[in-house]
């Protein structure tokens, strides 16, 4: 069955009413201005005299009191078909009768108290983040009068409390490294304020930087005394003078270890098995104790595994570590072992970008991290043994469950497992199992349709739980009418052997139960691209408004087709996923066709409004109006916009691959263009090469040469970047050709930049200058400002690698200026960086530290961990000229583990080659 979502009230953002998950509409502005007064006080009377006022203000309509008379009858009305909420007229007012829980600024309230009476600060640190996720934007962001703008400074001022608290219980669980970035960037907002910047100095003193936590604190005392007149209070004094004599009680006691419990919810409604439990519940104290269970999908392995492992919690007080390893699933590839230990390592509450290497390095510190501890691995779904054999413990403390649809023979012959194979159901479990889920009156009552139903579903589990969802959806109609209906649909007993059968006769007969415009939602989800899918791109995706989608989607989920695995993201198993594809055949072309062009449009233009928001100075591109019955997804600002890149980025690849397969070729360009920053800033160089090797296929068949000029360019762009040098520079020769013939003076002047970066990588720093020079020339007669001062940034970096360090630095301040006119934050930090760079290599080491560092601010601000990786890398040259071994170590680690996770080995090979120099 579906999850059913408890009536809820939001007010930290705009006002919001949800029933069961879908949302209720609140009528008119002041209308819903009277429920947030009354939701701020829920559970108190409120005045009518001082309703009025805090609804109006000054602003009182001629018949107040009848307008809020008229507003609270109909907001009764609308509250009264919600559980357990209700509307009481009092002798002076109305009081609004709720769960505070459900109301998300009281239970942001209650949080913040019990994180704060909490003497655990992991639990403390739990709380404050569960506190703060509810806040979607500024408190009542809808509604304005005087009374809600003071209410929602004082909320406001909770919330900056919050997040400062939160920081400081993250700081004393030693989380002082995840925290560094985001506390320098909200340093950077508020400079004056004396608790951010002490724990700004703490976080940077705890992560081997004393240097620049005392520089920070110079900086902040300059900035009070010119402008307030004052030091700065004595708590922060004593912080500066601790930091200063290296005080060993700022230093954080080891981590505890964290206790992961990762396990999915126990299902509902399990039944038999007890030989499998049986044999689960054998222990061997010797060996690390393996269990394989293997099967045809749908028969019940995960089912089986998630009832014993949460029937034996206590038995692991180490804590549970689970992951899907999506071995079967036809939308997507299966989960590789070094992203799943990775997940176990973040669980473990070691952070896997400070782990360096590859998979053997990461197993190996995943197995430090479990050795000795009563821990159980769940392992669902794999594809083989490759997949499972690196996320094996190596102490007998550990157990393991691993379920697939094939037997995994190398875990049973070189691992001890042991291997149990599900078959279908036993008469008497099927009985037991819709017993449970029907009611065992309701079964008793007809024992021989319960027998047919049985013998129709070949006692498949999932056949029997489909069949069990819909009876339970109808609990008045008799049993035999569901035979009927089976039999009607000349569905025939099936053979034992082959259970699987009986699931496509089962979900043909499910199917046949929904209204028309599920079936066709149904099927369209089966298309889809990508291995789940969110609220507005099903919305898309069907044509269908966003409060109409929730209920289909909401039915489909009680008829158990469908998943909600995540707030308003949606899956389907896979073997229904498979059926839905077949169902969708049914569909006439044209509904298919006009589907996947509507989803196709939301992921190009929203992911297009992304870009835009993460690089501004990026030259747009010219989309198409999105067709009919797109739902695009607003999106507010880069935080926005990096998470929905993050979330949607495997159906963004599944998109493009699905415009390419319907040689929709303006898709796949557009696609690959929109998903650039998003790969450059994250390191993702062999998906970049990806998107781009497609949209030059693509290219060949649009008319606009510009489309082939952009694909051969960042084809070169990120052959360069992985090293295949002559291979990118081909490229870039092509795109400069084409531009040149076309007459396109843009493109020429933006490839004349790649081109000097690709002959500087070559070693080339003369023939890099001399394509940087054109660059500029061009961009100069094109009038682009920001073109130019990247143009000058170039030749200032390539005039430094020829020893021309005056001439340097003269380019290099001038696009620095440049950039910050135009609040270029990309550009402003590859300006700082050269001129890092230009310090260091002219003997001014302290002022090269001082402008790398900004460098890396900006960097890690617009989440740009490629850039953040080379800066960090740089920053430890000067920091090592100045015999500042402890800090360049440190940074040079940093960068060493950033360039492991991004695949970048010839950049970490050299850095560890630093290393060992200073070590030696």
């Amino acid at each position: 069955m579906g999850e059913v979502v408890a009536a809820e009230f939001r007010v930290l953002g705009t006002v919001e009413a949800l029933d069961d998950g879908h949302p209720v509409d609140l009528g008119h502005t002041r209308q819903r201005a009277v429920l947030a007064v009354l939701l701020v006080q829920a559970n108190h009377p409120v005045p009518v005299d001082q309703f009025v006022d805090h609804v109006w203000g000054e602003h009182l309509p001629q018949r107040g009191r009848d307008a809020l008379y008229s507003y609270v009858s109909r907001l009764r009305a609308v509250l009264a078909a919600l559980p357990d909420v209700s509307l009481h007229r009092r002798s002076a007012g109305y009081l609004l009768s709720v769960d505070e829980a459900t109301v998300d600024l009281h239970r942001f309230r209650q949080l913040i108290t019990q994180a704060g009476a909490s003497t655990d600060d992991n639990q403390a640190l739990a709380l404050f983040d569960e506190a703060l996720a509810l806040w979607r934007g500024m408190a009542f962001a809808d509604l304005d009068s005087p009374w809600l703008a003071s209410v929602r400074t004082t909320l406001a001022a909770e919330r900056r409390t919050a997040e400062l608290d939160r920081t400081d219980a993250a700081l004393r669980c030693g989380r002082h490294t995840e925290l560094l970035a985001d506390l320098i960037a909200h340093a950077a907002q508020h400079p004056l304020d004396e608790r951010l910047a002490g724990q700004v100095m703490l976080a940077l003193y705890r992560s081997g930087r004393q240097a620049d936590a005392l520089h920070h604190y110079r900086h902040l005392r300059g900035e009070l005394v010119d402008q307030l007149g004052t030091d700065p209070n004595p708590g922060l004094q004593q912080l500066h003078q601790q930091i200063l004599t290296a005080d060993p009680t700022l230093t954080i006691p080891a981590a505890p270890k964290v206790t992961p419990r990762q396990l999915p919810p126990a299902p509902a409604g399990f039944t038999g098995r007890s030989n499998e439990l049986a044999a689960l519940d054998i222990t061997d104290g010797n060996t690390v104790l393996i269990s394989a269970l293997a099967g045809a999908g749908g028969i019940g392995k995960t089912w089986l595994a998630l009832h014993w492992a949460h029937t034996h919690a206590d038995r692991f007080p180490d804590g549970h570590l689970f992951a899907d390893l999506r071995g079967f699933s036809p939308d997507s590839t299966s989960l590789d072992p070094l992203t799943a230990v990775r997940g176990f390592l973040d669980a473990l509450g070691i952070d896997p970008a400070r782990v360096s290497g590859g998979l053997a390095e990461h197993t190996a510190r995943y197995r430090s991290q479990i050795a000795g501890r009563r821990m159980l691995i769940v392992l669902d779904n794999a594809a083989a043994p490759d997949q499972v054999i690196p996320l094996l413990p190596g102490t007998p403390s550990c157990t393991v469950i691993v379920t697939s649809r094939i037997i995994l023979t190398p875990l049973v012959t070189r691992y001890g497992a042991r291997h149990l194979n599900l078959d279908v159901l036993t008469d008497a479990e099927a009985h037991a199992l819709l017993a449970q889920r029907l009611g065992h009156a309701r079964v008793a009552a007809e024992p021989d349709a319960v027998a047919e139903l049985i013998r129709l579903c070949g006692r498949y589990p999932l056949a029997l739980s489909i069949i069990a969802s819909r009876a339970q959806a109808h609990p008045d109609l008799p049993l035999a009418e569901f035979t009927t209906e089976l039999r009607d649909a000349d569905l025939v007993a099936l053979d034992d052997a082959d259970p699987t059968a009986s699931l496509p006769a089962v979900l043909s007969w499910s199917v046949r139960g929904l209204t028309t415009q599920q079936r066709t939602v149904f099927a369209l989800l089966g298309i889809a691209p990508g291995p789940d899918i969110g609220l507005p791109a099903t919305a898309s995706l069907t044509g269908l408004g966003m409060t109409e989608v929730r209920t289909v989607l909401r039915e489909l989920v009680a008829a158990s087709l469908l998943n909600r695995h995540a707030r308003d993201r949606y899956a389907m198993h896979d073997l229904i996923r498979a059926y839905a594809i077949t169902t969708a055949n049914d569909l006439d072309d044209q509904t298919r066709e006009t589907a996947l062009r509507r989803v196709l449009d939301f992921y190009t233009h929203t992911a297009h409004t992304a870009d835009r928001l993460l690089n501004s100075n990026r030259p747009p591109i010219q989309l198409a109006l999105p067709v009919l019955g797109v739902r695009l997804q607003p999106l507010s600002d880069i935080p926005a916009a990096m998470a929905w890149f993050d979330a949607e980025h495997p159906a963004l690849l599944a998109a493009q691959y699905t415009a390419a397969a319907h040689t929709w070729h303006s898709a796949v360009w557009q696609l690959a263009w929109a998903l650039t920053t998003f790969h450059l800033r994250q390191g993702l160089r062999h998906d970049r090469l990806a998107v781009w090797r497609a949209a030059l296929d693509a290219s060949a068949h649009l008319p606009d040469p510009a489309i082939r000029i952009r694909a051969h360019w960042y084809l070169g762009q990120v052959h360069v970047d992985l090293g295949r040098h002559q291979e990118g520079i081909e490229h870039l020769q092509q795109a400069l050709a084409l531009a040149e013939e076309h007459h396109d003076t843009d493109h020429q002047a933006h490839i004349h930049r790649m081109l000097a970066w690709a002959r500087a990588h070559q070693g080339d720093d003369q023939g890099a200058l001399e394509h940087a020079t054109r660059a500029l020339d061009l961009h100069r007669m094109l009038d682009r400002p920001v073109g130019k001062a990247n143009a000058l940034n170039d030749m200032g970096w390539y005039a430094a690698r020829l020893g021309d360090y005056d001439t340097a630095r003269d380019c290099c301040q001038e696009a620095l200026a440049t950039h910050r006119d135009h609040h270029n934050l990309e550009g402003e930090g590859a300006a700082l960086e050269s001129l890092g760079y230009i310090d260091h290599h002219s003997g001014h080491h302290q002022e090269a530290i001082g402008h790398y560092r900004q460098a890396l601010a900006l960097r890690r601000t617009l989440s740009n961990i490629h850039y953040a990786a080379t800066t960090l890398d740089a920053l430890g040259h000067p920091h090592a000229a100045l015999g500042e071994d402890e800090q360049a170590r440190s940074v040079w680690r940093e960068a060493l583990e950033l360039y492991r996770r991004q695949g970048r080995d010839d950049e970490a090979d050299r850095v560890q080659r630093q290393l060992d120099a200073l070590d030696g």
